[in-house]
């Protein structure tokens, strides 16, 4: 495997009406703190805004900030959407409040990795380095 010389580019993205980011924020600078280029979205986006932000910005990772229980429903889009737009080696995770009996049907629909309340900045970001595209 070719070893990556540019900064792995990461958009963190939460979807939906969900207003409560304190998580995206933490994570969006504990991974600048680890060396990623990142780039925060804000709050309530839609799918459609968070794919295009993810084509336009060429980035290796999406990850999801989700608390408010629609992630059954918005995450898959995401991963659909992106397939759609021809960026399916974009990695997806997500994090926030997912029960743990929603976690087979989203690895189904293509989300990589999922982070509860707990994880470690140092844990995602071993995990991204690990599975991220190397070109």
């Amino acid at each position: 495997m070719a070893e990556r010389t540019a900064p792995i580019r990461v958009l963190i993205a939460k979807p939906g009406l969900d207003g409560h980011d304190r998580g995206a924020k933490v994570l969006a600078r504990g991974l600048r703190d680890e060396g990623f280029e990142v780039i925060y979205t804000g709050i309530r986006r839609t799918t459609e805004a968070i794919i295009a932000a993810a084509i336009e910005e060429d980035v290796d990772v999406v990850g999801c900030s989700i608390l408010s229980g629609a992630h059954a429903t918005l995450l898959p889009k995401v991963v659909a959407g992106l397939r759609d737009a021809g960026a399916a080696d974009v990695l997806v995770v997500a994090g926030g409040i997912i029960p743990e009996e929603d976690r087979a049907g989203l690895e189904a629909a293509g989300i990589a990795a999922i982070f509860g309340p707990g994880s470690t900045i140092a844990e995602i970001a071993t995990y991204l380095r690990a599975h991220v595209r190397t070109n």
